[in-house]
């Protein structure tokens, strides 16, 4: 196999990028001049350097500052460390902000638990949050989790996988577990929503059952 097929098949990975999108990645980087190749490398060797994961939350941050192992939101006294907004990926974290209506804190679970696969999956942090709320729950007086994933099947056995996970903390009727309401439509990732989309979604959260 050539570079340029490895090449291919590293764009492959990537989410939402199928076989004919990642040639045409490929074959755009080989148009380019070689400096701008040479600044696109530099970029991506520099990343692990430049960009950590929050101790607090699990989201990538550019610590910029030298702010320590938390990022900007999780560090920011003026959050509401009552509120606990469980994501599947930091791509959702942008669009809630833009909403301007949640001003809580956040925990990325790392992906979503699809719909015909194994309930556990490794790559998730559930036992992590679980950790997270029980230490919350005392430190920070958590008293609401809402759960943020995507309007589709996978999103809700996620939602359905994680509530079992919350179910068996010692003090679960103390904390309320919510879901977005349904402003989201059926189908719907949370990056790519609008921002009043989102604003709805939060302000008419649900618990359910």
């Amino acid at each position: 196999m050539s570079t340029l097929d490895d090449l291919i098949k590293q764009f492959e990975r990537f989410p939402g990028v199928g076989a004919r999108q990642a040639r045409r990645f490929a074959w755009h980087l080989m148009a380019l001049p070689e400096t701008d190749s040479q600044t696109i490398s530099n970029l991506i060797a520099e990343l692990p350097r430049s960009v950590t994961t929050c101790h607090s939350c699990y989201r990538f941050f550019t610590n910029r500052y030298n702010q320590g192992t938390t990022c900007d939101i999780c560090s920011d006294p003026n959050r509401d460390r009552s509120k606990l907004l469980v994501v599947a990926t930091d791509n959702d974290i942008p669009a809630i902000e833009r909403s301007g209506v949640y001003t809580g804190l956040y925990f990325v679970l790392g992906g979503t638990v699809p719909l015909l696969s194994e309930p556990e999956n490794k790559r998730l942090r559930a036992n992590t949050l679980k950790e997270t709320v029980q230490q919350r729950q005392t430190d920070q007086n958590l008293n609401e989790i809402i759960l943020g994933f995507p309007v589709n099947p996978d999103g809700e056995n996620t939602a359905r996988f994680v509530r079992s996970k919350l179910d068996t903390l010692p003090d679960r009727t103390k904390i309320q577990v919510v879901e977005l309401g349904r402003g989201l439509s059926t189908g719907s990732e949370l990056e790519y929503a609008d921002s009043d989309t989102i604003k709805h979604a939060l302000l008419h959260r649900t618990e359910r059952t």
